[in-house]
C-alpha cells in the first residue's frame, strides 16, 4: 500500500486539464501573494490545492462527483473540522471561467 504521500507525488506527477489550468494561475504567489500547495495530504485525503497561511483549500470536481455528493459532503465536513475553508469549483468552470473562479478565491483570501 501506498503511503499518501507517495500518492499526492502521483497526483501532482499526473494532473487533470483543469488541475493543470488553475495551477498555472495560482502557482508562485500569483493570486494576491499567498502561496498555494497541490496535491497535499491533509487527515484522511488529499486536497487538490491548499493555502496553508489562510487555511483555503480549493477543491475541482468532475463528472464523477455527481453520483457522490454524500462523500463530498463527508469529505467537506471533515475539512472544514481541521479549520479549513474549502471552496469546490466545478471543471466546466474552471475551463469556462477561470478569471471568475479567480475572483471567488480572491475574494476568499481576503475575507480570512
Amino acid at each position: 500500500m501506498k503511503t499518501k504521500t507517495q500518492l499526492a507525488r502521483k497526483l501532482r506527477r499526473h494532473q487533470t486539464d483543469c488541475e493543470q489550468v488553475l495551477w498555472r494561475a495560482i502557482r508562485n504567489r500569483q493570486l494576491c501573494g499567498h502561496k498555494f500547495r497541490r496535491q497535499v495530504p491533509i487527515d484522511r485525503f488529499i486536497v487538490d490545492f491548499v493555502c496553508q497561511e489562510k487555511r483555503l483549500i480549493i477543491e475541482l470536481d468532475g463528472g464523477q462527483h455527481t453520483t457522490t455528493p454524500e462523500a463530498d459532503a463527508d469529505r467537506t465536513r471533515v475539512l472544514e473540522g481541521c479549520g479549513y475553508i474549502v471552496l469546490r469549483f466545478w471543471n466546466a468552470d474552471i475551463l469556462g471561467n477561470l478569471q471568475g473562479v479567480l475572483e471567488t478565491i480572491a475574494e476568499q483570501l481576503q475575507r480570512v
